[in-house]
């Protein structure tokens, strides 16, 4: 019998994807796995596998050991209480067997041999296969390189959650080579601790990059010649280690436009000395950023005798030049580095432009070229804009995207939790990849983040809406009940706006749609629909009344907490505001003469919610926080005039 659930748990049942099982397992129907980011391609092959309370663990040489313990935690957490270890698989199955590893190792070919499935051999593929055979069972993770391999876990760490893992084969591989976060918002930077969370939250997406660019650090900005405290540097390479074993590219960026002299060879020196720096700490990998900048005037006159007078061409000339003499000596000290990441000081738009022109003719090919769409914070991205942008520069460029960052001012007050939408499906053919410029609150930014690393995984097969469900239940441990309440309250931070007067996603769509119902079904003079639609918006306000609770009891990831406390501190009497509103609307509707009463003490509540503010200092612009705005109170304030008094 299907449990008993309540509202808001009905609701979590609904949209997250949960599976409910009878005591009867053995006769369930067997479904395929929600997984997220969505695999390149899954089969089901029929049938399921109760993992049980006892396996043994195939660990083919080469294997890292933080894999190899990833993988025995996930098996301890799904109920299996005895892991034993062996070389090889024997001839017949009696047992539950995990092989892991290289998928050019024997173990590894031996059990894809017996599980009859084909290696990935795509960089960072991996190929997952769940099998009954004989009295027992096979599962395994061959990855095609170490990377692919780390990905393998993240999915079996998905698959465990359920009772049974269905059999199946996964053969996965990402569609974009780069994926993840660029730190790169004005305001308060991330703490190290908010750092270390997310690269550890990247890993759960599969995203394999983080850009290290506070636009804040003065030491890689306005000091950006200095080198940097010892503590600093201390902590930045404890960063980069935490990178590394999470398999995220970590990538230093520094910004020396704004006092650089192109020409002058010491500050040439003084850039390479500084990644020297980086390099001691176990940084490999570095970005040099060229953004929010004035490039149509020198800093030095040794500029104005080496590239003539300031113009955008000649800023793209002289940058080119410094840029080439990076990537010559990130090679000559690692022939295998990364190339060099730039993002240009014309990032935005694919217009022909002579900076562009001279970007694109003097610019060493090897460099990548960042680029955030066709404005600041596109409201869309299309593959005909990215191809434009590929002509533009010259190669295929790395999305910045400014979403869900909240450093402007029409964020003020926002927290930015609307799913990742509106990038069209193929942009894989014409993108090296997508990093993802977050807000200054960490753990409220991956829900979007989350979008991000599943559309630049798999864009063909992104799902915006489902991807925003799985981003919730993350944030809810699993929970029901904690997955509704979130995705509730992301609902009424669902606006995203532009640096224009347009927003690219509408506020509180959910919300909306039934207080619009609302309206007509009042408007409409039916009795009985009309004190349905009432009695359905006296629910949702008790559900949105009670939500911070729930957001705040514990299952909830306590850095959301803490990050979103103004507006979980002001969502509870968003919600009592409506309840009276309702309570009104209800009191009208029998000619109570109660209801101006609710109705006020309902504008007073509301008033008393507008006025809560933002944690100083968190963001780059402090102000009042905002709760389904245009929305909510636009409701309050017009209820009392939807039921005339008798």
């Amino acid at each position: 019998m299907m449990r008993r659930l309540d509202r808001i748990g009905a609701l979590a049942a609904l949209t997250a994807g949960i599976v409910w099982s009878s005591a009867a397992a053995a006769a369930d129907p067997v479904t395929a796995p929600a997984l997220f980011p969505a695999p390149a391609a899954l089969t089901m092959t029929g049938g399921a596998v109760p993992l049980g309370t006892a396996a043994t663990l195939v660990v083919a040489p080469g294997t890292e050991p933080a894999t190899v313990a990833a993988i025995s935690d996930i098996l301890s957490q799904a109920g299996v209480r005895t892991l034993t270890r062996a070389k090889a698989l024997p001839t017949r199955l009696d047992a539950t067997y995990v092989v892991i590893g290289g998928d050019d190792t024997a173990p590894v070919r031996a059990a894809l041999a017996r599980s009859q499935a084909a290696r990935d051999d795509r960089a960072e593929g991996y190929t997952l296969t769940v099998r009954a055979l004989d009295r027992g069972a096979l599962v395994t993770l061959a990855g095609h390189d170490g990377d692919g391999l780390f990905h393998a876990v993240q999915t079996l760490r998905q698959l465990a959650t359920r009772p049974r893992l269905p059999a199946l084969t996964i053969r996965d591989h990402p569609a974009m080579p780069i994926r993840g976060t660029i730190e790169g918002f004005y305001g308060k930077p991330w703490t190290m601790e908010d750092r270390s969370r997310h690269l550890a939250f990247l890993a759960t997406v599969k995203a394999n990059t983080y850009v290290y660019s506070p636009k804040d650090d003065p030491f890689a900005r306005d000091k950006w010649r200095e080198a940097y405290p010892a503590a600093t540097l201390s902590a930045l390479g404890t960063l980069a280690a935490t990178a590394r074993r999470n398999h995220v590219d970590f990538v230093y960026a520094i910004s020396p436009g704004p006092s650089i002299c192109f020409s002058d060879p010491a500050d040439a020196a003084a850039l390479e000395h500084k990644f020297d720096a980086l390099r001691g700490i176990g940084v490999t990998s570095f970005y040099v950023a060229l953004d929010d900048i004035e490039y149509t005037k020198w800093n030095c006159a040794g500029d104005t005798a080496a590239f003539g007078p300031s113009g955008a061409q000649a800023a793209g000339v002289a940058q080119a030049q410094l840029l080439n003499g990076v990537q010559r000596y990130l090679t000559a000290k690692d022939a295998r580095a990364r190339p060099l990441i730039m993002v240009p000081t014309e990032y935005y738009d694919a217009k022909e432009t002579p900076y562009k022109a001279a970007l694109r003719q003097h610019l060493d090919p090897r460099i990548v070229v960042q680029w955030t769409g066709t404005d600041v914070v596109p409201p869309a991205i299309s593959i005909p804009d990215a191809k434009a942008a590929t002509k533009a520069f010259g190669r295929k460029t790395l999305l910045w995207d400014n979403y869900p960052v909240n450093d402007y001012a029409q964020t003020t007050g926002r927290l930015l939790l609307a799913p990742y939408a509106r990038r069209e499906a193929g942009l894989s053919g014409e993108l090296t990849g997508i990093l993802s410029n977050p807000m200054n609150q960490e753990a409220p930014s991956r829900v979007a983040v989350t979008g991000v690393a599943a559309f630049g995984w798999n864009d063909t097969d992104y799902d915006a809406t489902l991807t925003w469900h799985a981003a919730a239940r993350a944030l809810a441990g699993g929970d029901a009940q904690a997955t509704a309440a979130l995705l509730l309250f992301f609902d009424t931070q669902h606006i995203a706006p532009t640096f224009g007067s347009q927003p690219w996603q509408e506020q509180a769509p959910q919300l909306k749609a039934l207080l619009d119902h609302v309206r007509e079904t009042i408007a409409g003079g039916d009795a009985a629909a009309r004190q349905a639609a009432i009695g359905a918006l006296a629910e949702r306000a008790d559900a949105l009344a009670g939500a911070a609770d729930i957001i705040r009891a514990g299952t909830v990831d306590p850095g959301f907490a803490a990050q979103a406390k103004p507006w979980l501190d002001a969502l509870p009497l968003w919600g009592r505001a409506l309840q009276l509103t309702a309570a009104g609307l209800a009191a009208a509707d029998h000619g109570d003469a109660a209801a101006p009463r609710y109705f006020a003490e309902a504008r007073a509540l509301a008033t008393q919610a507008a006025a809560i503010r933002t944690i100083p200092g968190a963001t780059r612009f402090d102000g009042p926080v905002r709760i389904a705005d245009g929305v909510l109170d636009r409701f309050i304030s017009d209820a009392p005039g939807l039921i005339a008094a008798e």
